[in-house]
């Protein structure tokens, strides 16, 4: 069954993708690129071939959602899956996914002030376009570079995936908190696991400071640099590699943002910001 990790773009998910897949797909606990290959992203093109479906055909592409995760849940394990979608219908017809075909989502989130800036530097846009983008309710981007989603605003996306919260099968995570005490928030989001998988394994402490210690934003950055990473996108001007790594935990809106861009931000995002404690 698939446990989701779900967010809006630049919040987070990586981070989360590379403790959980250092933690339960390595056997020291020690982080490599290639263990993110364990936790991959939804839509899956393999999966979608599988079952006849072409990818390129949007419409047919979300028709299948439940199929494809039906076809997915047949190997009756736990399977992590990564997507930036928002759980809803699509079209207006077809469900992104549904709770049968679900075990719950690990939901992370971040201040939309630095997501923005993040997201702006990933997609070489300007700020001011990546606002725009946030505050989109019909925004969609490009999953694989192949499949498109629908993202929604940053806050239709945060409050869609709060279905699971009735059946207790939703966990929140801030990325502030996850980059301000990372083992501690890491440990609950292991308990949460086995809550929604119904087992009662031990949490290894030992593997989790090695995890920890592997995953710290200064060796990834370094990783990256000198092995590549390949979710990192091309700058559509210069044809280079952008940095995936590039901030992290220094990205401060404080120092970026232009006062009229975080109006319109707090303005558009009050409700969540507030509930979040963001403002």
């Amino acid at each position: 069954m698939i446990i989701w990790l779900a967010s809006y773009p630049k919040s987070g998910n990586t981070f989360m993708r590379s403790l959980l897949s250092s933690y339960y797909f390595s056997k020291d606990g020690n982080f490599e690129f290639d263990l993110l290959r364990e936790i991959q992203q939804f839509p899956l093109t393999e999966i979608f071939q599988k079952i006849g479906v072409d990818i390129k055909d949007k419409y047919s592409v979300s028709k299948n959602y439940i199929k494809a995760q039906e076809e997915i849940n047949k190997s009756k394990n736990v399977i992590f899956l990564k997507t930036h979608s928002s759980f809803c219908k699509l079209y207006n017809k077809y469900n992104f996914s549904d709770l049968k075909n679900s075990l719950g989502v690990i939901y992370i989130v971040r201040d939309p002030r630095n997501v923005v800036t993040s997201f702006a530097t990933h997609n070489s846009k300007s700020i001011e376009n990546t606002a725009n983008l946030l505050i989109d309710d019909l925004a969609v981007g490009n999953e694989n570079n192949e499949v498109e989603v629908y993202m929604g605003s940053w806050n239709f996306n945060f409050n869609s995936w709060k279905v699971f919260k009735s059946s207790d099968k939703y966990f929140l995570v801030k990325y502030e908190d996850l980059i301000k005490d990372t083992r501690k928030v890491f440990i609950e989001t292991l308990k949460f696991i086995n809550h929604l998988s119904f087992k009662k394994t031990a949490i290894n402490e030992e593997k989790i400071d090695r995890v920890i210690e592997s995953t710290n934003f200064s060796r990834m950055k370094k990783m990256e640099i000198e092995k590549g990473f390949n979710e990192a996108k091309i700058d559509e001007i210069t044809g280079k590699k952008i940095n995936f790594f590039n901030l992290g935990p220094k990205n401060n809106w404080k120092n970026q943002l232009k006062i009229e861009i975080q109006n319109k931000l707090e303005h558009k995002f009050r409700k969540e910001m507030l509930e979040l404690g963001y403002i």
